[in-house]
């Protein structure tokens, strides 16, 4: 990724206030299992509401 530091920014921005929004989409029916297009990247992600916790369990960098 040519700049992690944006991506981490714009993580902050949207998905850590909003893991349900931003465009997301619940996958294989599980709500807590999204996925997300962020700072141009495709993200894949679980959150975790009684820990406050967003995991990324795999990223695809677009472009």
């Amino acid at each position: 990724m040519a700049d992690p530091d944006g991506f981490r920014e714009e993580m902050a921005r949207t998905l850590a206030h909003d893991p349900y929004g931003h465009g997301s989409t619940s996958v294989a029916g599980e709500r807590d299992r999204r996925e997300a297009t962020v700072g141009g990247a495709i993200v894949l992600y679980y959150v975790s509401g009684t820990v406050l916790t967003v995991t990324v369990v795999r990223m695809v960098a677009l472009g």
